[in-house]
């Protein structure tokens, strides 16, 4: 082991490590890039470095200067080692929902930190993108690293990151088939994602993005849907960022909260690694793929953070039990039990149907709704009646054209993992519920199915 001048310079070279008991003996090989090795304990150490030390040898930052910037807290950290290092000074916004830990892990090293809320649009001024910039403005001779939009996080993680894992690969004798990584700012799936493609033509990147971001939906119809709140960190947002290159991925799949908290549970108690809920994120969506491709395929996956910043969260069970999370005795059961091993026949239409196919079927089968599949059985849209229809009387639309144009994005997404009890605040918000397997169409519930479910499996107290 060499011996370093500082802390900085041992950013990097983390290990790869294959999971051995949550992706099985008959899955494809699962080998998980450890992150949280970093000094900093996250991912965005190397991305700091990089956009840091450049400012510095192009003198954007110049001595004395005050480091801004928006962050979930793993960014912070990697900016806050630097400025401990180099001696400047370092002020960071966190939205309130980030952990403790985060927080005053930030502080430890000397940072100050602004608290904004979560729930409040980007553009509003009281996010913690506008008041990073407010203070940025307010504060001469400040530098702010913009990771969001800024092209070097996508260097960083190109020169580094996927650098990394392609040299990792090489002395193991892996040829990577799949690449997973969650969606952020977007610079480790743009950086890396591209390397390894340069490397491996053949392999396939996925992100991940968290119920309640924009990506997928944005994805797959070129549309942007509302934003909700989510409870885990450093993945998902609220905007498109311009560190996100979409031509480098190949899909995006979806998780909830649920199944990013479970899937990092099990990876500290059956893996023995402790990492953050962006972690269990990627890992789950790792774990369905390794199911689905089976032996001999080998998929590379991104563990960017810690699980030491969220003690009081997600591995504490009362949190879990207090936000829904674990709680194996919910007495409604699960929409798996819902359907009871029914799957009632569904009706689908491709974007490219015209419009008086999606109506006859509507007519024929007397629905409101249809999904919208691509190949495979894989839902990307909604097709409402009453869009459809004000689109008709405006005039904006013919019966011959397709529906590409008036297809919404899809809302109101379940697993059949997913609690009975969520389904009423999912209906408040959609017509429908669209459950997923996989990445595959499973089902439609509506609130009929519900009510009659719940009049003939539950008791009424």
């Amino acid at each position: 082991m060499p011996v370093f001048a500082n802390i900085l310079d041992a950013i990097g070279n983390t290990p790869l490590v294959r999971l051995n008991r949550l992706a099985g003996p008959e899955d494809a090989a699962v080998y998980a890039k450890c992150e949280f090795m970093n000094p900093g304990g996250a991912i965005k150490d190397r991305m700091a470095l990089h956009i840091l030390e450049k400012a510095v040898r192009e003198g954007t930052i110049k001595p004395g200067a005050t480091i801004v910037e928006n962050t979930s807290g793993n960014t912070g950290m990697g900016v806050a080692l630097w400025a401990a290092v180099k001696g400047y000074r370092c002020v960071f916004t966190m939205p309130d929902k980030m952990s403790s830990e985060k927080i005053n892990a930030l502080k430890a090293l000397g940072a100050e930190v602004v608290v904004t809320p979560t729930n409040v649009p980007a553009e509003d001024p009281r996010s913690y993108y506008e008041t990073a910039k407010r203070i940025h403005r307010e504060t001469p001779g400040s530098f702010m690293l913009n990771q969001y939009h800024n092209k070097d996080n996508i260097a960083a993680h190109y020169l580094s990151t996927g650098t990394e894992l392609a040299d990792d690969c090489a002395k193991a004798n892996i040829k990577p088939d799949f690449f997973v990584a969650g969606l952020g700012t977007g610079g480790t799936m743009s950086g890396a994602g591209k390397l390894l493609k340069e490397k491996y033509p053949s392999i396939k990147n996925v992100g991940v993005d968290p119920e309640g971001s924009v990506y997928l939906d944005y994805f797959k119809t070129g549309k942007l849907i509302t934003p909700h709140v989510y409870k885990v960190e450093g993945i998902g947002e609220d905007m498109l960022c311009g560190a996100l290159d979409l031509s480098v991925i190949d899909d995006i799949r979806r998780v909830d909260d649920k199944e990013s908290f479970t899937a990092a549970r099990r990876l500290a108690r059956e893996e023995g690694i402790f990492a953050g809920g962006s972690s269990g994120a990627a890992v789950h969506v790792a774990v369905e793929l390794a199911k689905e491709l089976g032996k001999g395929k080998n998929i590379l996956v991104v563990l960017p953070d810690s699980g030491s910043r969220y003690i009081s969260k997600f591995y504490n069970d009362e949190w879990m039990k207090d936000n829904g999370f674990l709680d194996p005795a919910d007495r409604l059961g699960t929409v798996a039990d819902l359907l009871a091993g029914r799957r009632p026949e569904l009706f689908t239409v491709q974007a490219d149907d015209k419009a008086r196919v999606a109506v006859e079927l509507m007519k024929k089968h007397g629905i409101s709704q249809l999904p919208v599949i691509e190949p495979g059985n894989k839902p990307i849209a909604m097709l409402h009646e009453v869009d459809l229809l004000q689109a008709l009387l405006d005039g904006r639309h013919k019966m011959d054209d397709s529906i590409r144009a008036v297809m919404k994005p899809l809302a109101g997404v379940v697993t059949l993992r997913t609690p009975v009890s969520r389904l009423k605040e999912l209906f408040a918000t959609d017509h429908v519920a669209i459950v997923k397997e996989g990445d595959k169409l499973a089902a439609i519930l509506t609130k009929i199915d519900l009510i009659d479910w719940l009049g003939t499996r539950v008791a009424v107290r």
